[in-house]
């Protein structure tokens, strides 16, 4: 009895990773990355690839990294890029391993992206992880940031650590941090389009109605999707007719910014959408109404003028706005006009669909006058997705209007 009451206390248990097995001790004092056998590459990148999913909503602009470092068999320290401005995963990694007596030289590090080369906020990782005399260094993909790409990689090299990549493991990456591939490959954010209709692809009833669509399950998972972006967007009309929270409430996660496409400065300021926390941007047309400004101003919201086009905000300036304030993620979330608009302007990525058990017979849809001859040639998701959520279906998939990864 003396024996199993001391063992109790010793309060060690063994805890299954959800995707690859891993078993890891932990104590109440917290997790211990020890491991109990010695694991494969699959298995070490794929703890890297899930701690830095641990960051998402708080590093960008900079992407979400993890890493783990293993030696004689055994992780002895692991990391992820917490925020932005804070250490990089290496960075992190190495200090947990420090933090626990353990000596990082001649280890294997395994990153989901290459080491950093360049001096930003925080020193450059590559030249720490030469200085703490590392063995090798095993990555999941390069950084398309043109500051950093390759670069890392050589300066590794160059001081004679091995470097191998991980294909296989490059897809995962890529979806991963695919808001800052984006950004460096076309200048824009990730943008993801969300919509919920009937079975007749109704947005709303014919006198505007829309509240609610889909059920709870389906709202849910909506927040769930909105606390993955940087900022979710709407247009004033949605603004006006439904009066938004735009807020992950639904959901553990971060509330995105707030972004209202507003021509005109029509947006009450006794809104949800406004929030007077600092995070709602209004886009609006250049030489707006002073009044309106400052009302606006002065309940904390941030008011930008862009150039118009057809009348509309120009939507091409309003992404790449959103792209210099480190915006990595968009979610569009308007009515009918606003998700057709960026339709036509082949600004969509990614769709979620939602689809309620019921016919409107009228009303709105999405619209964006396509003139499409062949049914191989119109708009698809690409490796589409369905899921069932209570009474309601939601569809996801690449668009293929998107330039892609």
């Amino acid at each position: 009895m003396r024996y199993f009451i001391s063992q109790v206390k010793e309060f060690r248990i063994y805890i299954v990773h959800r995707k690859v097995g891993i078993n890891f001790l932990q104590s109440s004092s917290g997790l211990t990355p020890h491991i109990t056998h010695p694991l494969t590459h699959t298995e070490y990148m794929s703890r890297a690839l899930s701690l830095a999913a641990k960051g998402r909503g708080f590093t960008s602009p900079n992407p979400m990294v993890g890493c783990v470092i293993v030696k004689g068999g055994r992780v002895i320290g692991e990391g992820w890029h917490h925020q932005y401005g804070h250490p990089h995963a290496e960075i992190e990694a190495i200090n947990n391993a420090n933090s626990r007596g353990e000596n990082v030289r001649g280890a294997t590090v395994y990153v989901t992206l290459e080491p950093c080369s360049h001096y930003g906020k925080t020193p450059p990782c590559a030249n720490r992880l030469v200085d703490e005399g590392v063995s090798e260094v095993i990555i999941a993909m390069e950084d398309p940031n043109p500051k950093v790409s390759g670069n890392g990689i050589k300066i590794l090299r160059e001081a004679g650590i091995k470097v191998t990549m991980l294909p296989e493991f490059q897809q995962e990456a890529m979806s991963l941090n695919r808001g800052f591939i984006f950004l460096h490959k076309h200048g824009r954010p990730f943008i993801t389009l969300k919509a919920a209709m009937s079975l007749d692809g109704r947005m709303c009833l014919s006198n505007g109605a829309s509240k609610w669509i889909t059920g709870i399950e389906a709202r849910t998972e909506a927040h769930r999707i909105r606390a993955m972006n940087d900022a979710v967007l709407v247009g004033v009309g949605t603004v006006i007719s439904d009066d938004p929270e735009l807020t992950v409430r639904h959901v553990e996660g971060i509330n995105p910014l707030r972004v209202i496409l507003d021509s005109s400065l029509k947006t009450p300021i006794t809104a949800k959408a406004i929030g007077h926390d600092g995070k709602c941007l209004i886009l609006t047309s250049e030489n707006p109404d002073p009044q309106k400004l400052k009302a606006l101003t002065d309940s904390g919201v941030e008011v930008a003028t862009l150039p118009s086009r057809d009348g509309n905000i120009d939507l091409h300036s309003a992404v790449k706005y959103l792209a210099g304030k480190g915006v990595l993620t968009l979610m569009v979330e308007g009515g009918p006009e606003i998700l057709s608009a960026f339709l036509r302007e082949g600004l969509a990525d990614y769709a979620y669909v939602f689809t309620a058990p019921v016919i409107f017979g009228g009303g709105k849809s999405i619209t964006f006058d396509a003139k499409f001859h062949d049914v191989k040639a119109a708009l698809w998701l690409v490796d589409a997705k369905t899921k069932v959520l209570g009474n309601d279906i939601m569809t996801e998939g690449m668009l293929t209007c998107s330039p892609g990864l």
